[in-house]
């Protein structure tokens, strides 16, 4: 046998045990010629969701086939360290002091209105969702517990155009409709993406009833009320990007928020004395027929890279508005008892926000593995209020009005250092404030005031890859939060009930926290556990007491927490066409206010777990479920009970390339209210409240993408970031 031969039986039996079909083999001139045919080679593995950096870790939105017609805040519920409870509450590391970025810096229209905005952002126009948990010297002293990216769809570009339209109505008779295109000119890109949702009075129904009871008079308060609050939510967003040359790249974006509510509602209250006997009672009636607010923000940057790889220097403004108009009327009927002297009362009030940001950012690699991150930033944050209060058919006091204007100006510089050394990587900063704080009142009726504060925050991460499949990660961080306006207004708002004002002398906070995180990265399983201890004093808490009968509430700085916590996230694909998703965390708190002699401490947990079958004709079925379990305090006085929800959802994909997708959805079916529920058990009154909203309902949504672009928007890769306000004009709280 020749050695042409044996080669020639050699690939036949190769051939036989990859189980080919082979059509022809030709032998001419010492050359071998062979046609064949392999049978199709299937690789039983799923594309892995999750990616851990040593300051974040990133959820792929593009492969999670359900992206295709999800809300974005749908899709928040399967991102590690994220949750979202029943009522569209978004807690991040289990806190819901955070702030929101889009494609990399921040966006304080979105930050400010995020579960009415995200409900109408579709997905598939997100490309990644990043939870930075670990915020390095340049924006941590401006930090928060973790910052929430989102990244929106990005590529190599060509000309063309490229977009989505989406679709969505429910059995709430609540439409949504969202479109976004983006195309190249040159060496210019253009995007846009803009939405609408209607709120309608059956999707915001609301039914409240409140129990509280005054300990000192032992009178107790009856109140039921129902409610609802349909308007129109807008938002849009304009990006543009310019090449200049390799080196140099100009981006802007703009865009902005705006939604109009008319937010309604009546029912009765009751007085009764200590021996259950009433005292009083009547039918409050309240509207709020103008309730606007519209947000903000452009920014401008310029990049400038040199020809030493990885070295670049940035330029950056951002200008953040926020505008928020509120006209409250409360009238009263069917009075008995004559408990008050007013038949009701009408407040008119108006909350500006207007912010400045410049900032320079220099990156600069020192050696392999080495590099360092210096820059510098000067924020103008100014916040004024004007709220007048008119009293119906009362003489004494017929209105009243307050106007307050508060500056913060705050000028920083920081220094960050990052290691990589195999399987060991390191980041490592620090970070100056000086801030100056002033209060001023145009009406004459307190006098103003000023502070000046400086701060040193440090912060460093450490991260050990194990082996391919597991890494460990340490980290240490400290940040500053700043009150925000609806915190510092000091108008009086008062009711018959209760009076609500804030404190113009509120000050910065400082919180620390230290983070172990260790990931488990295969094929079929990804698995990550993070316990965490985070600690603050002298934090921004509530301050309630009872005065002549009625309920006083403002706040200072007088909340210390101590909080213990892990968090839990598995996604899991035990057999082919099964996928098991499950995230949350369980932590024990424990608030204390020092001043009041009051401690609150308590375990609580957060779940959400779903599961994904692929079906025959291309049909996709998930069930999922999430609720909170155990008693969570949320300060000294009150704790929430737990809740749970359930929903189900089937897809599938139409047209070449999938281009169209359709998806029937249902969200508890079996119930027709949610409920959640606060107790109140310290202090000067004992209270229970139950909130019940529309549960059941059914949706259908519709997903449609044209265009073959895969440009997107460059973003220069460091830009503004501004986190450390808590209670702006929307609390978050």
């Amino acid at each position: 046998m020749n050695k042409k031969a044996i080669i020639i039986a050699l690939l036949v039996l190769m051939s036989m045990e990859a189980k080919a079909q082979t059509d022809s083999i030709t032998v001419k001139n010492d050359s071998i010629t062979w046609s064949k045919e392999l049978e199709g080679v299937t690789v039983k593995a799923q594309r892995q969701f999750i990616k851990q950096e040593i300051d974040r870790i990133g959820y792929d939105v593009q492969a999670d086939e359900e992206s295709k017609t999800l809300t974005v805040l749908d899709l928040l519920r399967k991102v590690p360290m994220v949750a979202v409870d029943g009522e569209d509450n978004i807690k991040v590391k289990g806190n819901s002091n955070y702030k929101i970025y889009k494609n990399g810096h921040p966006d304080p229209s979105l930050t400010k209105n995020a579960k009415e905005i995200l409900k109408s952002i579709p997905a598939s126009m997100v490309k990644r969702i990043e939870v930075i948990t670990d915020p390095g010297a340049r924006e941590d002293a401006e930090g928060v517990d973790a910052i929430l990216n989102i990244v929106m769809m990005d590529g190599r570009s060509f000309n063309g155009v490229t977009g989505g339209v989406n679709l969505s109505y429910s059995t709430l008779k609540a439409p949504s409709v969202s479109g976004n295109m983006t195309t190249q000119i040159g060496k210019a890109i253009l995007s846009i993406d803009a939405g609408y949702n209607k709120m309608t009075e059956k999707s915001s129904t609301n039914i409240q009833d409140i129990e509280r009871t005054y300990l000192t008079s032992g009178r107790t308060m009856k109140v039921h009320q129902e409610g609802s609050n349909p308007g129109h939510i807008f938002y849009a967003d304009l990006g543009g990007s310019f090449d200049i040359d390799t080196l140099n790249l100009i981006s802007a974006s703009f865009g902005g928020y705006f939604y109009k509510l008319n937010v309604q509602g009546e029912g009765p209250l009751e007085m009764y004395d200590a021996n259950k006997q009433i005292l009083y009672s009547y039918n409050d009636h309240y509207w709020m027929p103008g309730y606007m607010h519209h947000s903000w923000n452009g920014r401008l940057d310029y990049e400038h890279k040199t020809h030493c790889k990885g070295e670049k220097l940035t330029f950056s403004y951002m200008l953040a508005l926020t505008r928020q108009r509120t006209e409250q009327e409360s009238s009263y009927t069917d009075i008995v008892g004559n408990p008050f002297y007013y038949t009701g009362y009408l407040v008119n009030s108006k909350e500006n926000f207007t912010e400045h940001t410049f900032q320079t950012d220099y990156i600069r690699p020192l050696w392999t593995g080495h590099k360092i991150e210096i820059g510098g930033k000067y924020i103008d944050r100014r916040n004024n209020s004007h709220t007048l209060q008119d009293y119906y058919q009362w003489t004494q006091t017929p209105s009243f009005s307050t106007e307050f204007d508060h500056t913060t100006r705050v000028a920083a510089a920081y220094a960050d250092y990052h290691l990589i050394a195999g399987k060991w990587s390191a980041r490592t900063g620090l970070r100056y404030e000086y801030s100056y704080m002033s209060a001023h009142y145009p009406d004459g009726k307190s006098n103003d005031y000023n502070d000046h504060l400086n701060d040193w925050v440090p912060q460093a991460s450490i991260k050990y890859q194990i082996n391919d499949a597991n890494s460990l990660k340490l980290n240490y961080s400290t940040s500053i939060s700043r009150p925000g306006i609806s915190y510092l207004n000091p108008a009086v708002i008062e009711g018959p009930e209760r009076v609500d004002f804030g404190n113009d002398h509120l000050t910065s906070s400082h919180q620390q926290s230290l983070t172990l995180l260790y990931m488990f990265v295969s094929p079929r399983l990804t698995l990550q556990l993070a316990p965490m201890y985070k600690f603050f004093n002298g934090g921004i808490g509530d301050i309630r007491y009872i005065k002549n009968n009625k309920l006083y509430s403002t706040y200072d700085n007088i909340e210390r927490l101590r909080r213990y916590q892990v968090e839990g996230y598995l996604q899991w694909k035990p057999f082919d066409y099964t996928t098991i998703v499950a995230n949350g965390y369980v932590q024990h708190n424990s608030y204390r206010n020092l001043s009041l002699q009051l401690e609150k401490s308590a375990w609580d947990g957060f779940y959400y777990v779903s599961l994904t079958q692929q079906l025959p004709w291309k049909l996709r079925l998930t069930l999922s479920s999430y609720g909170q379990i155990g008693h969570e305090p949320y300060n000294v006085y009150s704790y929430s009970r737990s809740f749970y929800s359930y929903s189900a959802a089937l897809q599938r994909s139409f047209l070449k390339e999938d281009r169209l997708t359709l998806r029937l959805f249902t969200y508890m079916p079996f119930r027709k209210y949610q409920r959640s529920a606060s107790v109140t058990d310290q202090g000067d009154y004992t209270a229970f409240s139950e909130n019940q909203y529309i549960g059941r309902r059914f949706q259908i949504s519709l997903s449609y993408r044209f265009g073959k672009l895969k440009a997107s928007v460059k973003k220069t890769e460091t830009t503004i970031e501004n986190d450390d306000v808590v209670g702006g004009i929307s609390k978050g709280k």
